[in-house]
C-alpha cells in the first residue's frame, strides 16, 4: 500500500542523464523553469570531475544521485591510474566528489524524502555494466564488496531501512532483464553485437522489494548511450514497463547539450508521478530562453474509464 500522502499529490521528477562534463549554471535555471520538485542524476558527471559535481551540489532543488564508471576513472583501474592527472597519494577526487554530494549520493545507500512519502534508494555506485564483476577494487575498499551476490545484499539493506514503501530505484546502469537486443535499455551495442549488459545485482535487489510488497514506480539510470554503437539507423529504447507497472528509463541521451542554428539545446528526462504511479516520461530539449524547444513522450499511462456502480 502507498500511503495517503504519495495517493494524494503528484510529483514532477527530472532525470539528468549522463552528463560527461556537460553542466552549465544554465541547466540549473532551466531546471527552475521547468517546475520540477525533484532532480535524479545518474552519474557520469566526468571523468572525476570534481568542478562538475560541486556546482551540481550546490543545485537548490531536491536532489539524489548516483556515481557512474567516469567519476572513478582514474582511481578504479589499473589503466585509469596510469593516465591519472593528478598525485593520488595527496589528492582523491572521487572522495572530494562524495563529499561534495553528501547524502545527496545514494549509492548503496537510500534517501527519504518526507514531503512526499517516498524513498530514493541507489544501486551499486560506479557501475561498469554487465554480468561480469568490473572495478572490483573500488567496491571492495571504499564498501567491502567483494561480489555480485554481496552487492545485491548491499542494496537490499537499503530497501529494508527505507522509510517509506513507496521506492524510487536510481542507478548508473539498469537491472539486467530489460532484453538483450543492441537497442533494448541496457542491450549490448558493441562487438559482438547483441547480450544483456544490465547489473544482474541491480536485478536481484530490485526483485527482492517487489516480493517485499514495495511500491516501485520508477526505475531509472543511464550508462547505456541512446545513440547507438553499431548503427545510425535506430535509437535505443528509452522505457520499459513490467507486469507490475513499474516504469524502467534510461535517460542516457549523449551529449546533453548540443548547438541547434546557434542555439544551445540542453536536455532533461521528465517524469510525472501521480498517485504513485508513472502516469508520463518524455525527453525534453530546452533552448536559450529556458522554454521547452521539443518533446518526446516515452511513456503515457492509458486512463481505463471505470463506470461508476
Amino acid at each position: 500500500m502507498t500511503s495517503q500522502k504519495t495517493h494524494s499529490i503528484t510529483l514532477k521528477i527530472a532525470v539528468v542523464g549522463d552528463v560527461h562534463d556537460q553542466w552549465e549554471v544554465e541547466d540549473g535555471i532551466a531546471l527552475k523553469h521547468l517546475g520540477v520538485d525533484l532532480v535524479l542524476f545518474v552519474g557520469d558527471f566526468g571523468n572525476e570531475s570534481v568542478e562538475v559535481v560541486k556546482a551540481i551540489a550546490s543545485l537548490d532543488i531536491p536532489k539524489a544521485a548516483v556515481m557512474g564508471n567516469h567519476d572513478a576513472w582514474f582511481t578504479a583501474t589499473e589503466w585509469g591510474r596510469k593516465k591519472c592527472p593528478y598525485d593520488r597519494s595527496k589528492e582523491d577526487w572521487v572522495q572530494e566528489q562524495l563529499d561534495l554530494l553528501g547524502p545527496a549520493h545514494v549509492g548503496y545507500g537510500k534517501l527519504d524524502f518526507p514531503a512526499w512519502e517516498l524513498t530514493v534508494v541507489g544501486g551499486r555506485p560506479f557501475t561498469w555494466g554487465g554480468p561480469e564483476w568490473k572495478f572490483a577494487d573500488i567496491c571492495r575498499e571504499r564498501y567491502g564488496v567483494t561480489d555480485l551476490e554481496e552487492s545485491a545484499d548491499r542494496i537490499v539493506k537499503a530497501v529494508k531501512s527505507a522509510a517509506y514503501q513507496t521506492i524510487i530505484f536510481l542507478g548508473h546502469n539498469g537491472p539486467s532483464g530489460l532484453g538483450d537486443r543492441p537497442e533494448d535499455p541496457c542491450g549490448k551495442d558493441w562487438h559482438p553485437i547483441g547480450g544483456d549488459f544490465g547489473d544482474p545485482d541491480f536485478a536481484e535487489a530490485i526483485s527482492q522489494a517487489v516480493t517485499a510488497g514495495k511500491t516501485i514506480p520508477l526505475v531509472t539510470f543511464g550508462h547505456m548511450h541512446r545513440t547507438l554503437r553499431h548503427t545510425k539507423k535506430e535509437l535505443r529504447k528509452p522505457v520499459f514497463r513490467s507486469p507490475e507497472g513499474t516504469i524502467y528509463l534510461n535517460a542516457a541521451t549523449v551529449p546533453r547539450i548540443v548547438e541547434n542554428d546557434g542555439e544551445k539545446l540542453r536536455n532533461f528526462s521528465l517524469v510525472s508521478l501521480e498517485a504513485g504511479v508513472v502516469s508520463q516520461a518524455s525527453l525534453v530539449w530546452v533552448g536559450n530562453d529556458f522554454q521547452v524547444v521539443s518533446e518526446e513522450i516515452f511513456y503515457e499511462r492509458s486512463h481505463s474509464v471505470v463506470q461508476p456502480a
